[in-house]
Order: structure tokens, then sequence, then C-alpha cells
């Protein structure tokens, strides 16, 4: 075991070194590119109350890009710096799409108000004002502004773009937005944080992300700062189940020795839809959008799934009047289109490379059109690949109109079919532990969880007595499931409050194998060479809290043994089951700790203590009266 462990350790570390390696690379290509074809200035820009933010501007030199000027703005704001201060050599982080930076664009990159170089105050996900008051909309308008007078050379349109946090002040700076913002692509955008995005998901925490997060990374800070102040909080450990586990409850890690800080503190103590999440869910908010928006997902983000396709809802309820309103969905981690090829991920290889698609087809034509004239195809409404098939789709919306519901049930013995179970008494029973917790994953990783865990491998847990397994017969015809999975739970818990993770798994065929070529992102610590034949690919997994299965804003307590229905949705999807897999669902109790752990009794769990931690026997019932299962959107044949 220790021999085995030592050499997947040198395999990871040597492709560690190697990737260091290709990435100073291809930083140094960038710089020196930037060094030939643009030149950097440094503003401090003055908002209508006075406080400066500080902005980058690099301008195209004319002769060294392909397009000649006048030239459009592309812009993006970021709570991460826009670093290089007072060096006239580095990139811009604005994008790394080469089509676009080769044809030229007035690049602006800006530190949000608060951050790093800017003045001001912060705000996390800073709540939008709607026209009374300051907020990321007014500064960005304000900044456009600017930027229009004082900048030379430019032909007054303004793109402005952004992943994660940026893509959130993407979307935040549209709201009732500069009418020189022609075109905007929020990009796994932060849009409710307790509802689907990095927070909170169907009411349980996302502990090892927001931990590892907050407390090693991203803290209050006194700006203006040029350099990242030292942060001595270390893990005990690099396995995360253990150190979680050590740790024990939410109460120690929001505590010094937990490397907690007011921001870590806000999520976990705002555990329900309150007034701090109320007034920060972007849902409300996205009103009098004029521009053109592109929201750009992927399937597999770990971090914000849910915000590009509410947003992209968002938009289309409350500002009709936008230029255009477009969802663009890839086989991607967490901002893995502006990264890599996008032809695999993990074990799972897509059998293209989707990201340059992306980057050269969608992304720099989008906006080469609204920012410089380009004749183009227009996008379609949803521009969405589609897992297992492993083709590109055009929808004119989203989910498609032409998808059927359907329940698939889970059956005594473990089956899974598309008709409801005729029997007159059946169930399932486990014993859920919070001291023995159901994984996430098959392997040793540490905090920040790995990306590739959202299509990972689930045999490891098809075999624990504490998961339900449910499986159909190999399919004889293609099945594509498209739009939200939801599950329909009929459930009792001797305890007064449980956790129901439920996950939705493409079955590969025993007799399964890809061609015999190097697969990226394959070795991973802990993790050996794995057999396709009969691999449990994730599709897509959600954890629900039961307290919360009519509200959560208004937690109610299980009463316990008492038969009780657990509806709720999971993430979107875009995935063929293929004619000869099979269809899965895997339910368990816990999923730790990418989600923190259920004490199994109805409180606080922020406050919980250990002593609080019960075991208790859950129960789901697939019986003529009280059928369970899943409900999905089948595209017809």
């Amino acid at each position: 075991m220790g021999c085995t462990r030592r050499v997947w350790m040198g395999l990871v570390l040597a492709g560690f070194a190697a990737g260091v390696a290709q990435a100073q690379s291809q930083q140094s290509a960038m710089s020196e590119f930037f060094k030939s074809h643009y030149e950097k200035h440094e503003y401090r820009i003055a908002m209508r109350d006075g406080v400066k933010l500080y902005t980058q501007v690099y301008t195209p030199i004319a002769d060294k890009v392909e397009d000649k000027g006048p030239y459009p703005f592309l812009m993006t704001r970021t709570p991460y710096s826009c670093g290089s201060y007072d060096n006239p050599t580095v990139q811009p982080r604005v994008t790394s799409n080469m089509a676009m930076l080769k044809s030229g664009y007035i690049l602006v990159c800006q530190d949000v108000r608060g951050r790093w170089e800017s003045e001001g105050s912060w705000v996390e996900m800073t709540p939008p004002k709607d026209g009374k008051g300051i907020d990321e909309s007014t500064d960005t308008f304000d900044s456009v502004d600017w930027l229009l007078k004082h900048v030379t050379g430019n032909n007054g349109n303004v793109g402005i773009l952004g992943i994660s946090y940026p893509g959130f002040y993407t979307a935040a700076s549209i709201i009732d937005g500069h009418p020189a913002i022609k075109a905007a692509s929020p990009q796994a955008p932060m849009i409710n944080l307790l509802d689907g995005d990095d927070s909170y998901h169907g009411g349980a925490f996302m502990l090892s992300a927001n931990h590892s997060f907050y407390a090693p990374f991203y803290r209050p800070q006194q700006n203006p700062l040029k350099v990242e102040p030292p942060n001595n909080f270390k893990f005990s450990t690099p396995d995360a189940y253990q150190y979680y586990l050590q740790m024990g409850t939410l109460a120690k890690l929001d505590s010094p020795e937990g490397g907690t800080n007011p921001l870590y503190h806000d999520q976990t103590i705002h555990n329900t839809y309150d007034e701090y999440w109320a007034a920060r869910n972007m849902e409300l908010h996205m009103q009098g959008v004029k521009a053109a928006v592109m929201f750009v997902g992927g399937w597999f983000d770990a971090e914000d799934l849910a915000g590009p396709v509410k947003g992209f809802h968002a938009v289309a309820k409350m500002s009709p009047e936008a230029a255009a309103d477009t969802l663009v969905e890839g086989p991607w981690v967490h901002g893995g289109w502006s990264r890599g090829t996008g032809a695999s991920l993990g074990d799972i290889r897509f059998g293209s490379d989707t990201s340059v698609f992306y980057a050269e087809t969608i992304e720099a034509p989008f906006f080469a059109h609204y920012l410089k004239g380009a004749a183009w195809a227009p996008l379609p409404k949803a521009y969405t690949f589609e897992t297992g098939s492993d083709v590109w789709k055009k929808y004119d919306a989203w989910p498609p109109r032409q998808a059927v519901s359907k329940m698939i049930y889970f059956q005594p013995g473990g089956g899974l079919a598309w008709t409801a179970p005729a029997a007159k008494t059946s169930r399932d029973e486990y014993v859920s532990d919070p001291a023995h917790p159901v994984p996430y994953l098959g392997y040793v990783s540490e905090a920040d969880p790995p990306q590739r865990y959202m299509d990972d491998d689930q045999r490891f847990a098809a075999t624990r007595p504490d998961v339900l397994v449910y499986e159909t017969e190999p399919l004889t015809e293609d099945v594509t499931v498209v739009g939200p999975v939801k599950p329909r739970l009929k459930i009792a818990s001797t305890g007064t409050d449980a956790d129901f993770d439920v996950k939705l798994i493409d079955v590969y065929p025993a007799d399964f194998e890809y061609p015999q070529t190097p697969n990226e992102g394959k070795h991973v610590l802990g993790a050996p060479p794995v057999v396709m034949g009969g691999y449990q690919m994730l599709v897509r997994g959600e954890p629900f809290r039961a307290k919360f299965r009519n509200s959560l804003a208004k937690p109610e307590a299980l009463v316990p043994n008492k038969l009780t229905t657990v509806d709720f949705s999971m993430q979107d999807v875009n995935h063929t089951f293929l004619k000869g897999h099979r269809i899965m669902v895997q339910v368990q109790s816990s999923w730790f700790p990418l989600t923190d752990r259920n004490p199994n009794v109805f409180m606080d769990i922020a406050k919980a203590k250990p002593t609080d931690f019960k075991k208790a026997t859950e129960t789901v019932f697939h019986q003529a009266d009280a059928a369970s299962g899943v409900e999905l959107m089948v595209m017809p044949k």
C-alpha cells in the first residue's frame, strides 16, 4: 500500500512539474505577445462619490494587430487583483482568447471597489441598489463613461466579461447598464450563492470548497494593496476527509484554529434564506439589461453550476428588451473553456477540443459582431454540448420545448424502470452514521475539491451499505436527458432531520474501453489506472437537506418514522445514455466533506456540538402508494 502510494505520488509530482513548466512557458509567450502588440496604461478613475478605482488599459499597436482601429473596449472587473502593478510587460487579466487578442481590442482590467489597488469599502457580492445608490452597476457606468472620454482610438462600444466572481461583476454591471455596453458575457457567474452556486446546495453547506477558499486564500484586506499578505493557515493533513472529520464541527472551523475570518463566518451563520441572501439574489435584479448577453457555463462546474442557467432565465424574464440572451454550456469544469483543450475530464473523453471550438466559433464571433459589426451567423437561444453522444446541439429554448417529462421509478430489488412499482409494501433502509460519512471521492484528495469529481467513477460508493443503488437493464435505445433533474422521494427517518444526496449515473457496458492513448488528468493521488468497463460516470449529483423540503427560509423538523415527501430540483444536464449503457441512481445521506455533515437532528448546524451528531435509519419507499423516483426531461426520438 505505501509503495503503491509513493509510486502514484511520483507520477502526480512529475505531472505537476510538467504542468508548471508548460504554464511558465505559456506565460512567457503571452508576455512577449503583449510587449510587442499592446501598450499598457494605468489610471485611477474617480467614481461619483469620489472613490478611485485602479484600472489597467492595454491599447493595441495598430500595425501589430489584425484589425485597424478604432477599437472597442473589452473589460473585466475583478476582486482577485489585476496584478502587474507598475509593470509594463505582463499580460492583462481580461481574456485568454488569442483569436480576440490578435484581432485587436482595448483591454481593460479593473480592481473593484475596496479590493487591491482600488479605494473604498468592499462588500461580499455587492447587493444591487436598483438605481437607488452606489453599486457595481454605477461603478461600471462611471468607469465606462470615463474610458470613452479619455482613452483615444475607441469606437464607442464596450464589451464586458468575466469568469466566476468576475462573472458576477459582469452580470451586476449590466443592470441598468451604460448604453455603450453592447455585449456582455457572464461566465460561471455567482447568481444565487444560497441556492446552487458556491455556498449552499439544497440547504447543505459546500464545506470543503468554501473552507479551503476562505481560510487559506480569500480574506478581508486593507487596500490599497499590491502584494498578497502572508497567511499562516495550514491544513494539518493533505487528506481532506480526515481533516474535516477530525475538526468535527462547523463551529470549530469557524474559530481561530479553523482559520476562520469574517467572510467565512458569514457563509456559515447565514444558513437559511434570510435578508443577507435575499439582497444578493441576482435573479431578482436583472432588469434594464440592453446589451447582448451570453451566459457561459460548464456541465461539470463544481462551483457555479447554477449561475449561468439562473442568469439566463432571469434576463429573459426581467429584461426582454436585451439585444440577445443566449446560454452556452460545454463539458467543462469551472472556467475550463478558457484554458486547456476541453477534450476530457478525468477518465471521460469528449471526442473533440471543445474549449478551442468555443473560443474560435462562439466567443470570438459574438464579441466581434456586437462590438465591431462583423458579419456572423447568430447564436441559437441555447448552444449546448451533449455529453454521452459528444456533439454540440442548438436549441431555440432551454430546456428544449420538445422535451417530455418522464418519471423513472425505483423498483424492489434495486431495479429502475419507467413504470411505477406495483408492490403493496416495498422499501429500502440504511443507517446514516455521521461518524462514518459517505465520501464523495474514491481516492485521497486535499481540501479544495478536484473538479474531476463531477464526472468521476462512483463504483467505490455503490458497494457501501449506506448507499442505495437502483439500476435499469441495459438500454435498447439511446435516452437523451435535458434540463433539470428532479428527485421525487417518499422517505421516513428515525431522526428529526436528514440529508438525501441523489446521484444520476451513466453505467458503461462491461466490455467498454477507450483506445489506448494517454488521457489527461487520469493520474490522481490515490487513484489507480481505471478499468472503463462498468464505469459509473456521475452525470449529476446534488444534496438536499430534508428540513428545507417546503422552504429554504423556514426549515421544518421531520416527524420521526413518518412517511414524508421530499421533492427537489437538481442542476440541469444535457446527456445521452447510449444504447447498451444503464441508467443508475444512487441515494445516500452524506457526501463528505463536499458537504457538511447533518447531525440527523433538527437544529442550527452551525452551532452543533460533537454530542449532537446521532445515527439515524433512513427509509426510501418504492411501493404503489408511495413511489420514489426521479423526474427527467427526455428528448423524443
